[in-house]
């Protein structure tokens, strides 16, 4: 009987290696080399499309004789989908969407299964057909042409796949899919990046759009090997906190549009529902204003957004101050505190500092540092910040005030949401194009001044 040989194979960046070792030569990532079998390279390389076709030769082609594609963009009826995609899907591309479990991946591709003109094949290897029955009912929408097929051989699965002739196709997920081609487990290395790559090439043998799910791992990048990433055409990112109803679909990756688009929905119990207006939805209005409270002009994507950062200064009861962030960098926190310590003599030594962005949405934009010294502030003082005023404006550690990519969007959105006021940088360097009609624009240079001109 012949001797099974196995190789090594890093999760990370898919290095090889005769041996496990800990830290990887290549990408230095530690604990992730992973061992799989093998197999001999007459049944590597066999194809389910083209077993008894005769090799094409390629053959070098000058870039100026190629002729134009004029690409027609298959739209769905998911306007926040469209908009991270870049327009909808591209015919022939393979789409990779990752996220949480329970955060709602295959509820989002049912519902754009069943807004699809044409037939679409929704795969499954984690649900029987009866589950996605009761699913779509209590979605509802058209199930008319939605075939479901609960499979995960991936060689039953593409001749299937053939046969129906689908114009759309949905797996759901990509580890639980497996070839026999390979002698591993489903969910492996080696199997998630066999099975992505006839995906890959069924999607652009066919010129069928392919949406596969992804799951994730406790780090947050999407499970198995990194080259799985370099595979797919589109990278999404479904994003969220299962105890708040917003959810972020955020674009890592487009080789057909811009990766800087964000998606925002909202959990009910019919589904997701796309978020019109995101901006009004984060914002809670009050009777009276509250102290501890700040509005900051933030930018998803291309996307302007209007957020609530709410801050709790209190005495350190338990002689430890406490720190803690939900939605906000906490090592960012604590150098806009040493930053307020340093140079404006506000001492928060002895106290506790919670800081919370209000939606349940994580934001990474330096611009909302100066809504958040405000609302540290007026948490310190007891001062409340009048609920008409907004701050757009970035920190430096000599508590200088620092100019914001896209303030001219900012500005229009703070306009557009009825602000009276909004705080921006003095040092601003190209002028702004507009004038606004209602807004007023207040420039701070430091942080000596955004408490003279916030508070006093």
């Amino acid at each position: 009987m012949k001797k099974v040989k196995t190789q090594f194979v890093c999760s990370s960046c898919g290095a090889v290696s005769p041996k496990w070792i800990g830290k990887c030569t290549t990408c230095e990532a530690w604990n992730t080399y992973a061992e799989e079998k093998i197999l001999p390279k007459q049944e590597k390389h066999r194809s389910w499309l083209l077993q008894d076709a005769n090799p094409v030769m390629s053959e070098p082609i000058l870039m100026s004789n190629i002729a134009r594609l004029d690409v027609q963009r298959l739209v769905t009826y998911d306007r926040e989908f469209n908009r991270v995609t870049g327009g909808g899907l591209v015919p022939g591309s393979i789409t990779l969407i990752g996220g949480n479990p329970g955060i709602g991946k295959s509820t989002l591709l049912l519902q754009i299964a069943m807004g699809w003109k044409g037939k679409v094949l929704y795969i499954s290897g984690e649900e029987s057909a009866e589950q996605i029955k009761l699913r779509a009912d209590r979605l509802g929408g058209n199930q008319q042409e939605i075939f479901i097929m609960a499979e995960t051989n991936l060689e039953i699965i593409l001749q299937e796949t053939q046969k129906l002739g689908p114009s759309l196709v949905i797996v759901d997920s990509i580890q639980t899919v497996f070839s026999s081609m390979q002698d591993s487990i489903p969910g492996s290395i080696s199997q998630v990046r066999e099975c992505t790559t006839m995906w890959q090439r069924f999607a652009k043998e066919t010129n069928i759009p392919v949406i596969i799910i992804g799951h994730i791992n406790k780090e947050g990048a999407i499970a198995g090997p990194k080259v799985l990433e370099h595979i797919v055409d589109t990278v999404l990112q479904f994003e969220g906190d299962r105890h708040h109803v917003f959810r972020l679909l955020r674009t890592l990756k487009n080789r057909f549009g811009s990766t800087d688009e964000l998606g925002i929905y909202e959990m009910q119990q019919n589904g997701l529902n796309v978020v019109n207006n995101p901006s009004k939805l984060l914002l809670n209005p009050s009777e009276k204003p509250l102290s501890g409270n700040a509005v900051g002009a933030t930018l998803e994507g291309l996307r302007p957004l209007m957020i609530e950062i709410q801050a709790l200064v209190s005495t350190a009861v338990y002689g430890t101050p406490q720190r803690s962030t939900t939605g906000f960098d906490l090592r960012r926190l604590h150098m806009l505190l040493a930053v307020l310590e340093k140079r404006c003599g506000l001492f928060f030594g002895q106290s506790d500092v919670f800081l919370n962005i209000a939606g349940g949405i994580k934001v990474t934009d330096p611009a909302i540092d100066m809504a958040v010294l405000t609302a540290l502030i007026s948490s310190q003082e007891e001062i409340p910040v009048p609920a008409s005023s907004c701050f757009a404006g970035e920190v430096g550690l000599s508590g200088e005030i620092r100019s914001v990519n896209r303030l001219e969007q900012r500005i229009l959105e703070a306009e557009r949401l009825g602000f009276d006021e909004i705080f921006i940088s003095k040092y601003h360097r190209q002028k702004i194009d507009f004038k606004p009609q209602k807004i007023k624009i207040k420039h701070i240079g430091n942080i000596h001044e955004l408490y003279e001109k916030a508070f006093v």
